[in-house]
């Protein structure tokens, strides 16, 4: 039992120091997995060794590594084995490399085993992985994280790889497209062009992902955003004007009644990114069952004026990073390793040595134009939803 708490205290240790830029705990937490048996403490120490690197690479490994890795490789337990494997990843392993581009493309291993194997090797900036994810498009089972994971590399040859088959994925797939293809001006132009010729409508375009793109100040991009999603409004006398009718639509009378069981499908696509109601949702605005919803105004003001009150945990922190993607999220974690931030897509660890620049808007995550590309239609339908007082089915069909 001291051993084991002495082992648990050496990784905390380690976790903490390891964001303070020091190693110095390494050698003794391999110095105990030599000798350790448990298959707990291991699981345990390996955990913390992760959490403690997590975001870095090419670490240099610590003496007796890669005896520990030969032993637990060969470990009983697969998330001890697959920690190793990482873990050794991390520490510049090529056989781990290799390794794990084998279980990546392994497709009768489990989905979860495959995944962490994405993971270690995003963490990792593999250099072969780009054209692995844009193989992995065909395979329904990692397609979204392989969506997600193509923002990472600058490659010209992933947008065309995407919009091939944008018209063909779910509603969850090309919302993770569409993050990617906002991530680079060099990808957003491509984007532009799609939709110009129709490839990709104009109103799947969220508006967290407009102003992203906006963000990049390319005015090809801009122009296209006016002409085919919308100008941006950013005055009050236009915020006034928009809110009062918003007003007069919902209290107009409608030629159909209002659909919350649509309003909640719209809710999913437009504000379940970051927002729970009755529990389902994204966690990177706050939960807003409980909010003052039903208040019309409150809600319209709350929906079109989003920065005219913002708490600070939930501002925007735009990063952009040395290969030029930009990123934008709610700041979850920094020190002096890097940089976590939860999008409306995934949440990011990116490591220091690879950020060029992180400030801090004084803007909202939720963005302005929620509604800007809905019919009136889809506008009382939604606000019908956002209303309710308790959660409706979704429409039947796809």
């Amino acid at each position: 039992m001291k051993k084991f708490l002495t082992a648990m205290l050496v990784a905390f240790q380690f976790t903490l120091s390891a964001r303070a830029q020091t190693d110095d705990a390494l050698p003794a937490l391999v110095e105990v997995l030599k000798s350790a048996d448990d298959v707990q403490l291991q699981l345990d120490i390996l955990k913390g060794l992760s959490e403690g690197l997590k975001g870095r690479r090419g670490v240099k490994a610590p003496p007796g590594w890669e005896e520990v890795a030969a032993k637990l490789g060969q470990s009983s337990s697969a998330p001890i084995r697959e920690l190793t494997q990482q873990l050794s990843l991390v520490f510049g392993s090529a056989g781990a490399t290799t390794a794990l581009r084998a279980q990546l493309l392994d497709t009768k291993a489990p989905i979860a085993t495959r995944t962490a194997a994405l993971d270690a090797l995003l963490a990792a900036r593999d250099s072969a992985l780009a054209a692995t994810l844009r193989q992995l498009l065909g395979d329904a089972a990692l397609r979204g994280a392989a969506l997600r994971g193509l923002a990472t590399f600058d490659e010209a040859a992933t947008p065309p790889a995407i919009l091939a088959l944008y018209p063909k994925l779910s509603a969850a797939e090309k919302r993770d497209a569409l993050g990617t293809l906002c991530a680079r001006a060099n990808f957003g132009r491509a984007l532009m062009a799609a939709i110009a010729g129709g490839t990709v409508p104009a109103k799947d375009l969220p508006a967290d992902l407009v102003r992203q793109l906006r963000g990049f100040s390319v005015a090809e991009i801009n122009t296209a955003l006016d002409r085919h999603w919308g100008a941006a409004r950013a005055s009050t006398a236009d915020k006034v004007a928009e809110l009062a009718r918003y007003q007069v639509l919902i209290a107009a009378k409608s030629q159909r009644p209002d659909d919350p069981r649509s309003g909640r499908a719209l809710f999913a696509k437009t504000c379940g990114q970051c927002h729970q109601l009755y529990g389902v949702g994204g966690k990177v605005g706050p939960d807003i069952t409980g909010s003052n919803r039903a208040d019309l105004d409150y809600l319209l003001h709350n929906i079109l004026d989003p920065n005219a009150e913002i708490p600070n945990d939930y501002r925007t922190w735009n990063l952009d990073t040395k290969d030029d993607r930009s990123i934008s999220g709610v700041l979850l974690r920094q020190d002096v390793q890097g940089v976590t931030l939860a999008t409306p897509g995934e949440t990011l660890t990116v490591a220091r040595a690879d950020i060029r620049s992180l400030r801090q808007s004084e803007l909202s995550m939720m963005p302005e134009g929620l509604l800007q590309a809905l019919t009136n239609e889809e506008v009382r339908d939604l606000v019908a939803y956002l209303r309710g007082k308790a959660q409706v089915p979704l429409p039947a069909g796809p």
